[in-house]
């Protein structure tokens, strides 16, 4: 069977530039989705009047051939992709040597211009699907983590210095939310694009009289597009998906930091499975966090793919342009980076083992109990600003004696102030730090274990988990 569109031409095109503009060897990834709306398509030339009974069913037949060809051997046509400029030839051509002249039908009335819109739309919704299902998973991983080890404190952080004492439970939970949000937007995201542009044509429209309900319904789009042109070179669904995934990316990036950090022999507040950790060619003793490293590298891949597409689209005219094409390869290459960074992650979240006794000695170390002592000067009538002077006095003198705030004689705490008294030393302890804490969304037990217990309601999480 001939070019799709070789009619006006005399020659062929060069040998390199043919290279240059096939697109098969990586939309090949569509293959599926181009044969659902083929399907879908088919169906709808013969409600139009186009295609009758039979000539309908040869096409079926043969799409489901080819269906179920890539069921049984999914790379059987590896071996010709450089005979084919793009999935839509393949699909087109395989039909042509299976069923016959009636597959020159197929293409009435369709570009590819609305049929790979068509086709990239349902290969985002379903990848979207499957991260908002992974994103799903890391959070109940997360979330069994910190029902499971809520009496488990540790130092918080400020520009990476020891800040206030918080609980594991409370830093887990703080990157469950940020998942929450990466969730919430995966689901508006796959709202927006889940309109149908095929039926728009190459820009125009279609004549055939096509009942794009229909296929709409067919195909699981809740509308169809309202206007041709932006139809067809819309690529604002791309965009959104690949900015969802830059954050997801980032937030798991993040979390990568932190878990390096706190596995270094520095801090040792964690260790790493050795499922996803390996070691070094020279030094026996080395064991490496690589898994993270390697979440926290590739997060630049996916930020590439965003910078790209926002390149791509930012000066071209109305409809179809070839620079589309390029919409691809950065959009399949993210969703397996971030297939596998969510994956990865949660076997490390899972595995890592927590040590709980190096947690709670750092929170000994850097005055963490300094905010305490002014909370608590404040609570005895000195306006916080002065107590926060004075806390700066008695710090110094502590490290001065080399000893904690809470290791200081009273008499020494007294020459700051006079409203200290024998009871602040209740005020000192890690958990008094950690429970003082009042409001919604804090580090106390009670706060944490609340926030816990609601989303372990909305997660439906099993009764063995408690």
């Amino acid at each position: 069977m001939s070019k799709l569109w070789g009619g006006r031409f005399t020659e062929g095109p060069d040998e390199f530039f043919k290279v240059f503009n096939d697109s098969f060897r990586f939309d090949k990834a569509l293959l599926d989705y181009d044969i659902q709306g083929s399907i879908a398509y088919a169906h709808a030339l013969k409600k139009a009047g186009v295609l009758n009974e039979l000539e309908e069913s040869s096409l079926l037949d043969g799409l489901n051939k080819l269906k179920e060809k890539l069921s049984d051997t999914p790379d059987f046509f590896f071996s010709e992709i450089s005979k084919y400029e793009d999935v839509h030839e393949f699909v087109e051509s395989f039909l042509f040597s299976t069923v016959g002249d009636v597959a020159k039908k197929l293409h009435t009335g369709r570009s590819r211009n609305d049929q790979v819109a068509t086709d990239l739309r349902l290969y985002v919704r379903n990848g979207l699907e499957v991260v908002h299902g992974k994103v799903r998973d890391l959070q109940k991983t997360i979330l069994h983590r910190a029902h499971r080890e809520q009496h488990v404190v540790m130092p918080g952080f400020t520009h990476l210095q020891k800040a206030q004492a918080i609980t594991w439970s409370h830093f887990l939970m703080s990157y469950f939310e940020m998942l929450e949000r990466d969730a919430t937007r995966i689901a508006d995201c796959r709202a927006r694009l889940n309109v149908l542009p095929l039926g728009s044509g190459a820009l125009a429209g279609n004549n055939y009289n096509i009942d794009r309900d229909s296929i709409a319904a067919e195909l699981g789009f809740s509308e169809v597009s309202k206007n041709s042109l932006d139809a067809t070179c819309d690529r604002d669904f791309v965009i959104e998906s690949l900015s969802c995934m830059s954050i997801i990316m980032s937030h798991l990036s993040r979390l990568a930091e932190d878990l390096i950090i706190y596995c270094s022999s520095e801090y040792s507040f964690i260790s790493m499975s050795d499922q996803v950790a390996t070691g070094s060619s020279l030094m026996p003793q080395k064991k490496n966090p690589d898994a993270l490293e390697l979440i926290r590298g590739k997060t630049g891949r996916v930020y590439g793919s965003l910078m790209g597409i926002l390149t791509v689209v930012k000066g071209l005219p109305s409809s179809y342009n070839k620079d589309l094409q390029e919409d691809k390869e950065g959009l399949f290459d993210s969703f397996d980076t971030l297939f596998g960074s969510l994956t990865v992650m949660e076997t490390v979240v899972s595995t890592l083992t927590v040590n709980e006794d190096a947690m709670r000695q750092s929170c000994k170390k850097g005055f963490l109990n300094a905010t305490e002592l002014a909370d608590y000067l404040v609570a005895r009538g000195t306006p916080f600003r002065e107590s926060h002077h004075i806390v700066g006095q008695i710090v110094q003198a502590a490290q001065k004696a080399e000893v904690g705030i809470e290791d200081l004689p009273l008499d020494v705490m007294r020459q700051f102030s006079q409203s200290i008294d024998e009871d602040v030393y209740g005020y000192l302890s890690i958990e008094s730090m950690i429970n003082g804490k009042k409001t919604v969304g804090s580090t106390s037990q009670v706060q944490v274990a609340a926030a816990i217990e609601d989303r372990m309601k909305t997660f439906s999480v099993e009764q063995s988990w408690r």
